[in-house]
């Protein structure tokens, strides 16, 4: 049956309207609120610690791995010399000679690489990075001289 007169009473779970806003909800609103933000930043300082310790390990990982491909890397040098070094000496017929040729190859290599090295630094080091270069410690040199000249002057 459909009570009308129980319609329009106000109940106990909704407050009276009145001029006022109600404060407790409000306050209640602004703690969840900071609540929320407080969780939120908790929630990522441990997403950050959780991944500072997986790159910490991915560094000790990564440095392994490295030790590892170097030391393939020489194995393999020294593979690859030995079977140079005996393909020489079976066609010079002569160890001697064959590991004179080979020292000669490894130092024209170390040169190429060498100048390569020296040349990749100059490519880096472009003439206007020269100049603001240059125009710094020129500028550095200047302040400083001037610096020693009024600290002997006030001596």
């Amino acid at each position: 049956m459909h009570d009308s007169v129980h319609e329009n009473e106000p109940s106990a779970e909704q407050p009276a309207p009145t001029g006022q806003a109600p404060t407790s909800g409000l306050l209640d609103d602004l703690t969840r609120l900071a609540r929320a933000v407080r969780d939120l930043f908790g929630a990522q300082l441990h997403l950050l610690a959780a991944e500072l310790g997986l790159a910490r390990s991915a560094v000790s990982w990564l440095l392994a791995a490295a030790l590892a491909a170097t030391i393939a890397g020489v194995g393999l040098g020294l593979t690859l010399l030995g079977l140079i070094g005996l393909l020489l000496a079976k066609w010079l017929g002569s160890w001697i000679l064959a590991f004179v040729v080979l020292a000669v190859l490894e130092v024209v290599w170390l040169l190429g690489a060498i100048v390569l090295f020296r040349r990749c630094m100059h490519w880096m080091s472009l003439p206007g990075t020269r100049q603001e270069w240059r125009a710094i410690m020129q500028d550095t040199l200047h302040r400083a001289e001037h610096d020693i000249h009024t600290d002997e002057g006030e001596v």
